[in-house]
């Protein structure tokens, strides 16, 4: 279950995390701009519509953040301390290896239980 003000100061975070006061930020997911008011104010929980239109809008807020707090925000901007810091585009501009040998994806495993999946070019 949500805890509703731990949801509530997420939501807020998101809110300046954005520059954006309550009204754009229910208009830009598509919500009634009470609806907004009725979360901050602690008068209702979100619902699971509620939750998935944030995601879907905001791809840098990470869902398990977004419920209970467990991850990063903005989720771009993390990466884990043993990741390698540098572009992946790199990849692509190397020598093809071998056939056979080509890199098919490289994935990524976030604490969280999240992960990114990345494509080199050739593949994409």
């Amino acid at each position: 279950m949500v805890n509703t003000n731990a949801f509530k100061e997420r939501l807020e975070q998101i809110l300046s995390h954005y520059e954006l006061n309550a009204s754009a930020f229910a208009d830009t997911i598509g919500v009634q701009r009470s609806s907004i008011s009725h979360l901050l104010s602690g008068r209702n929980k979100p619902s699971l519509d509620f939750v998935l239109k944030v995601v879907r809008e905001f791809p840098e807020v990470n869902l398990y953040w977004l419920l209970n707090g467990k991850g990063n925000f903005p989720e771009s901007e993390t990466l884990p301390p043993s990741a390698p810091n540098f572009p992946l585009d790199e990849l692509s501009h190397r020598d093809p290896e071998p056939v056979g040998t080509q890199i098919e994806s490289i994935v990524i495993f976030y604490k969280d239980g999240s992960f990114k999946k990345f494509l080199p070019s050739h593949t994409k």
